[in-house]
């Protein structure tokens, strides 16, 4: 169980780095917005299932 805390762990901190990155360099880019809309949303909504996984798997480790 500790593994798979520590792999969906890691996978938010990978995601949450290409989200800050990425999401700037997508608006300031022209034409950005309209054509990587749905891959930001899709981003978004992963973090945001990995941040629920995260505080589900901890409520197991501690």
């Amino acid at each position: 169980m500790t593994i798979a805390f520590q792999l969906v762990l890691f996978l938010l901190i990978v995601i949450s780095f290409l989200l800050v990155i990425g999401v700037p360099v997508v608006l300031a880019s022209p034409d950005g917005w309209s054509n990587s809309k749905n891959t930001i949303f899709s981003g978004a909504s992963l973090w945001i299932a990995l941040v629920f996984l995260v505080g589900i798997f901890n409520s197991f480790i501690s």
